[in-house]
Order: structure tokens, then C-alpha cells, then sequence
């Protein structure tokens, strides 16, 4: 996060003590009019508790670490939003805290759920019998121009697959790639077959 607090302050820390307001409300109010000096002095006040919240939320030390820079940015850019007459200035920032992690745990939960719903779109018909009939003439001329038109990524998941006999999973493994994606590339390439070959589903 300290690469946070250069980017964000021109100023020392010796400036950021000089005249800064000792409380987090005062400086806050500081912050919201500009004074990159009263960020300084919130930003070593705040950022242990912010991450402190975060962390319990996320759990993955280096995932908190990014999520805790962006709450920190936040508070800069939207510090003028600050209410005194609503709470505290700690309140404020560690509400911003907790609300960016658990977007972030949606974030992550609505990707694994993504992926997952390739997957078993991926296992579903058309796709299987489109697979078998393929599997069944992969040393064709008429594949071989068909498997020319695919993408690369598409083409090499599926020779991959096909002519080396290895699972999703394997696949993944050799492309360094997520079993997800992995299965949508093939499912893509694979009606791409079938249309160039003019086969039924």
C-alpha cells in the first residue's frame, strides 16, 4: 500500500505532521478539500484498521493487500461525500472497507459460478454428439481444413484433446489454463467443426 500513498501524496511525512489535525473526523474534512498532507496523516491512521477489516472478510493476504489499496484510494477521491452529522470519519472509511471486500468476495463467487455453468453447459447435448461424431473422422481431409479455420487457442485444446487423449482437466494443465475456459474454447471450436463439416447435432 505504500506505493499507494506516494502515488497519491507530494508531500513528506515530516510536511504530513506539521499543523495536521490530530483526529480522524478533522482530517478527513482536510482530505476532502485537497490536502494531500491530512491524506498522509489519515492514510498511517487509517490503513492498518482498513486492512485489519478487510483481511478478515477476504482472508488471502495478497488479495486484502490490493483491496485495502483501493478502499484508501476511494476515500481520497470521495472524501467531499463525508457527513460528520451522519458518524464518525473511522466509521466512514471502515464501512467503504468492508463493503469493497465483500464485492470482491461476490466478484470472485460469481466467476467460480461462471465457470462452473460452462462446464456443465459444456457436458450437455448438442455438444457430446457433436464430439462423437467428430472423434470419429479426426484424420479426414474435411477435419483437417475444418481445424484449420479455428482459432489457435480453439485448435490446440482441441488436438489436445482428441489427438492426445487428455481429459479437460490435463488440458488445462498443459495450457496453463482454467478447466473453464479450457471447456468453452473446445465447446466454441467444436460447433465451429460442425458447422464447416456439415454435421447434425
Amino acid at each position: 500500500m505504500s506505493a499507494a500513498r506516494r502515488h497519491l501524496t507530494t508531500v513528506s511525512e515530516a510536511d504530513a505532521a506539521v499543523g495536521a489535525p490530530a483526529d480522524a473526523d478533522a482530517l478527513l474534512v482536510e482530505v476532502a478539500k485537497g490536502d494531500a498532507a491530512a491524506f498522509a496523516a489519515l492514510y498511517d491512521m487509517m490503513s492498518p484498521q482498513v486492512y485489519g477489516v478487510v483481511r478478515r472478510v477476504l482472508r488471502d493476504p495478497a488479495q486484502s493487500e490490493e483491496v485495502a489499496q483501493d478502499v484508501l484510494v476511494e476515500v481520497w477521491r470521495t472524501a467531499p461525500r463525508f457527513d460528520r452529522s451522519r458518524g464518525t470519519a473511522r466509521s466512514w472509511v471502515l464501512t467503504i472497507a468492508h463493503r469493497r471486500a465483500v464485492d470482491r468476495v461476490r466478484s470472485e463467487q460469481a466467476s467460480r459460478d461462471r465457470e462452473d455453468r460452462v462446464g456443465r453447459e459444456s457436458a450437455e447435448r448438442p455438444f457430446d454428439a457433436v464430439a462423437d461424431q467428430v472423434e470419429q473422422s479426426l484424420e479426414t481431409e474435411q477435419v483437417r481444413a475444418a481445424l484449420d479455420a479455428l482459432t489457435d487457442v480453439q485448435r490446440e485444446a482441441i488436438e489436445l484433446a482428441y489427438y492426445g487423449g487428455n481429459t479437460y482437466r490435463e488440458v488445462a494443465a498443459l495450457l496453463e489454463a482454467p478447466v473453464g475456459t479450457v471447456k468453452t474454447r473446445m465447446r466454441d471450436g467444436l460447433i465451429r467443426l460442425r458447422d464447416a463439416m456439415g454435421v447434425t447435432a
